[in-house]
């Protein structure tokens, strides 16, 4: 290769990993697997080294993603630098020499920048491209575990990272009733609602930010207490805990203990609640750390270290299409079961079209899979290369013709037929579930048949099921216990709440919560929310004005109005009696920890609401009272109840409370 083509394989590779960057920093999305993106990118780095080219927008001379347009830019007052990163153990222990070293988890989320002042938080920027960031003040007080006022009073700027957990993440996926596509991942769960015009959006996901670094404490002129906490990396963490933050999980590590660190982050992360694709190593020694400079990118003082995948080689048996309710087909690739991580794995996306071609996948290739950062299996490499796979021409579900659509270079399958029966499935799925109507025994399995025998096509259907009976019965799996059970269940929710109806019909952005609050606002009455305008629905908390154009677009669609007229022809719904006192009239509580006197959260949500008050999920300024058993525990809700002066109380306390 010479220069001249060397050039345009660098401005190519480029191209590519820019429009990858910008899909998944800013607008939350994936076109391409990690393994890809690295590819790419050491290939890119090789060529620019070897030929001495390096682009102005070039992905190796720049660091972290270009600021979005729809937030304020701010600059840092101080550039960050990315870290650079290894695969290797031992590159990590001859990095660290005879030296302590601090090794911590790596988060896979959005790094904020948080400044205080005089004890007050001030300003929260994300990290942008290392430069300029956004402006993102308004949402960090939204987080769920971030303090906004704190013991030290002097200038304080540190350093962490946004993340949501995996098990919020699922928690949000589960409650997704509204009609919406699930969410991929928790990092780009997070960096889409840290990023949010709208703290109100940003609140509802439980966004916890980690500390892991310590920018800058005090003036020039430091206290003998500030360079104390100076000093080390291990004392600032500890002063950053004292004063309330979460600091990143942490271990300290020489090179005799270093390597079985490693092992056991190796071990802790396969059931680690909190995202993360890595370590990081850290001199302990502050000063030593920041007397080795930095390169043009890297600093010297720390090492990322990107866990070290564990590979298997298998064959490919088919590739299975999966319609999801948005249209999109994926294709996903199944293949002999392997071993990976202490698991059997047999599946794993293939993501688009795009990235098959790349493969040059087909059925029988010999291929490499892996699983990312120990967690999702993905196919790394294939080593037959076929290229002998087939895109259908008709959806798998209903058999309509498929389209290949191209978005920026990106290819997916679609079936653009709305009347679908996978999109009326996971609709249905939602229908009967326990936060709507609540009609136990109904499995999506039977869901799916009782739509391909044609029994149900809208949800009133379910409720004339009893004309169906002979079929029903002679199904496999069902019988007439069964049937008697199902007919039992689907008569249960005819005598059902407002909010379970408002919730069951898939109104775009509209979850329990929301339901809830229209369900009280029109006083259980859904013929006014049918006829409410834009003004009026924007007028409830909770409500803006994109929640109220999806609530006023639903009601003016003559379907939707037709599915609603004969639901409310089934269903009776019942007005909302208080039960009890009316004493948490306008009080919010926040729950935290195990029950011991009810069966589960919801159960007491409820008993809370029938008398009047609220519940929300962070503890906050204008939360009442916190309920947890545990009122000595040292969790994050705990601490900032204590901090912004929230009672905390257990379970007896608030049955008093009530009465």
């Amino acid at each position: 290769m010479d220069k001249t083509e060397a050039k345009k394989r660098i401005e190519e590779l480029n191209n590519i990993l820019l429009a990858a960057s910008e899909a998944y920093y800013n607008e939350d999305r994936e076109i391409m697997s990690n393994f890809e993106y690295d590819k790419l990118y050491d290939e890119l780095k090789e060529l620019e080294d070897k030929f001495d080219i390096h682009l102005s927008n070039s992905l190796t001379q720049n660091v972290g993603y270009v600021a979005a347009e729809f937030l304020p830019k701010v600059r840092h007052e101080k550039p960050m630098l990315s870290l650079d990163k290894t695969k290797d153990r031992e590159v990590l222990k001859d990095f660290l020499g005879d030296k302590e070293g601090v090794l911590s988890y790596k988060l896979d989320g959005l790094t904020i920048v948080l400044t205080y002042e005089d004890g007050k938080f001030v300003k929260g920027v994300t990290r942008g491209n290392g430069e300029i960031g956004e402006d993102i003040s308004n949402n960090i007080p939204t987080f769920t575990n971030v303090p906004l006022k704190i013991s030290y009073k002097g200038h304080l700027t540190l350093r962490g990272e946004a993340i949501i957990t995996y098990s919020d993440f699922k928690k949000i996926n589960d409650e997704m009733s509204d009609g919406l596509e699930k969410y991929k991942n928790p990092r780009n769960l997070c960096s889409g609602s840290v990023r949010q015009l709208d703290p109100n959006i940003t609140k509802k996901r439980n966004v916890k930010l980690v500390i892991f670094s310590l920018v800058e404490i005090g003036t020039d002129k430091k206290t003998k207490e500030e360079e104390k906490i100076n000093s080390t990396y291990e004392n600032q963490l500890a002063f950053l805990d004292d004063l309330g933050f979460e600091t990143v999980f942490h271990k300290l590590v020489t090179k005799e203990n270093i390597l079985e660190t490693i092992d056991w982050y190796a071990k802790d992360v396969v059931s680690n609640d909190y995202p993360s694709d890595g370590l990081v190593l850290m001199f302990n020694d502050i000063k030593y750390g920041l007397s080795l400079g930095n390169t043009s990118k890297f600093p010297r003082n720390a090492l990322a270290f990107k866990w070290q995948d564990e590979t298997a080689v298998t064959t490919l048996r088919d590739i299975e299409w999966s319609p999801s309710r948005t249209g999109l087909i994926n294709p996903v690739a199944i293949f002999d079961t392997v071993e990976l991580e202490g698991t059997n794995v047999s599946r794993a996306s293939l993501h688009n079209i795009s990235i098959m071609e790349e493969l040059k996948i087909g059925i029988g290739d010999k291929i490499k899979v892996f699983k990312a950062n120990m967690i999702i299996p993905q196919v790394e490499e294939n080593l037959t290369k076929s290229n002998t796979f087939k895109t259908p021409s008709k959806c798998p579900v209903c058999g309509s013709k498929t389209t290949i659509k191209n978005n920026d270079g990106v290819k997916t399958l679609f079936c653009d037929n709305p009347d679908c029966a996978i999109k009326n499935i996971k609709g249905f799925e939602n229908f009967v579930s326990r936060n709507c109507m609540n009609i136990e025994g109904i499995s999506i399995a039977t869901i799916e048949t009782f739509i391909e025998m044609g029994f149900i096509k809208e949800y009133a259907d379910l409720y004339k099921l009893e004309k169906h009976k002979d079929k029903i019965v002679a199904l496999d799996g069902f019988g007439e216990k069964s049937y008697n059970n199902l007919i039992d269940a689907v008569n249960k929710s005819r005598d059902t709440e407002c909010y379970r109806v408002i919730n069951s019909l898939g109104i775009l952005g509209i979850g329990a919560a929301n339901a809830k609050i229209l369900s009280k606002h029109f006083g259980d009455d859904i013929e006014k929310l049918r006829k409410a305008d834009i003004d009026e629905l924007t007028e409830i908390d909770e409500i803006g004005p994109i929640l109220a154009k999806s609530i006023r677009d639903y009601f003016s669609d003559k379907k939707n109005i037709k599915i609603v007229d004969d639901l409310l022809d089934e269903v009776s719904i019942k007005k909302t009696k208080k039960k009890g006192n009316s004493k948490l009239e306008g009080m919010t509580f926040v729950i935290t920890g195990s029950l011991e006197n009810y069966e589960n959260r919801d159960e007491l949500v409820k008993v809370i609401e029938d008398n009047g008050g609220k519940t929300a999920s962070s503890v906050s300024k204008n939360t009442n009272y916190l309920i947890n058993n545990d009122i000595n525990s040292n969790s994050s809700k705990n601490k900032k109840a204590k901090e912004l002066g929230v009672k905390i109380i257990s379970e007896a306390d608030f049955e008093k409370l009530i009465g």
